[in-house]
């Protein structure tokens, strides 16, 4: 403060601005990545006819590979046994969620596989708290899953399993990645995960390579689809949670199946029925709520 003119100086000024913009750049950043990860599943889904979910997701994993070991640079000569167990539990994660999704994907479509993926997290939400809240949080979420499916003989049951199989990998996710995170420093366990999923994955690209038709635009979809949906968004994720309060992160992750809806209908025409919109309303709103009651739940 200039306290000859009782004036702001341009310097301080400058550094409020900045400051203030800070958090507002967390949530375009954390935006960002959640539309990045959207953006490669539908790119990825252009591919499927050629080589199908499993044949994506096995570039995936390996473009996550190349980009996050050379970064990390995991010491594998002093890990013990206490540390590869979460590692390779994480890397059975990641296998599991990934090709559970995809598949969901090509037989659901986009947003529907993602609103019931997003039951994952929601359900560890709920089950770090047992009030009455939670219990309605809950119920409030069911009656979303079940406006938004409307089961029935023309119901693509399978799809849906292999969607709420996503969601238990997304859980599971959650619960060893913390484990891991206590035992292993920086990005070392994401990285040796993502090169583990890739080794498991390698005859399922092999395999593919000599019954599919690998062309240009299939490579190209590949790889995007790794870039987007693993590099990108987990970057992001990172840049953002410095500026970003997890309450307002957890919010923001709610935006992931109305960002699938609208990247669904603008890359793959896929259209969704009134009924959609509002179970998937209802399901955001479940996530919601769960959030902003935990973070409160840590306050009291």
């Amino acid at each position: 403060m200039d306290t000859s003119t009782g004036c702001t100086s341009p310097a301080a000024t400058q550094v409020t601005r900045e400051t203030a913009a800070r958090p507002w750049t967390g949530v375009l950043t954390a935006l960002t990545g959640a539309g990045s990860n959207q953006v490669g599943a539908a790119i990825g889904a252009q591919a499927f006819t050629a080589i199908g979910p499993a044949g994506v997701v096995a570039v995936r994993q390996l473009v996550a590979a190349a980009v996050l070991l050379p970064v990390a640079r995991p010491k594998l000569r002093s890990l013990t046994w206490s540390q590869w167990w979460p590692v390779l539990l994480l890397a059975a994660v990641f296998a599991g969620m990934n090709l559970s999704l995809y598949t969901a994907v090509e037989r659901i479509g986009l947003a529907l596989a993602v609103t019931l993926e997003f039951l994952g997290p929601l359900a560890v939400a709920l089950v770090a708290s047992r009030s009455r809240r939670d219990g309605l949080t809950a119920a409030l979420a069911a009656v979303g899953v079940y406006v938004l499916v409307l089961p029935g003989p023309a119901s693509d049951l399978t799809g849906i399993a292999l969607g709420l199989a996503a969601a238990g990998c997304w859980a599971g996710y959650i619960v060893v990645n913390r484990l891991v995170g206590t035992r292993l420093d920086g990005l070392q366990a994401p990285a040796l995960a993502s090169g583990l999923c890739a080794l498991g994955y390698l005859p399922v690209l092999l395999l593919t390579t000599t019954v599919a038709s690998w062309t240009l635009p299939t490579v190209v979809r590949s790889l995007a689809t790794g870039l987007l949906s693993s590099v990108v968004p987990y970057a992001a994720d990172l840049t953002a949670l410095r500026t970003v309060p997890p309450r307002l992160f957890g919010i923001l992750a709610s935006a992931q199946p109305v960002l699938a809806a609208l990247t669904g209908l603008l890359l793959l025409g896929q259209h969704l029925q009134a009924h959609e919109w509002v179970g998937m309303a209802v399901v955001i709103t479940a996530n919601v709520v769960a959030v902003t009651g935990a973070a409160a739940h840590r306050r009291g």
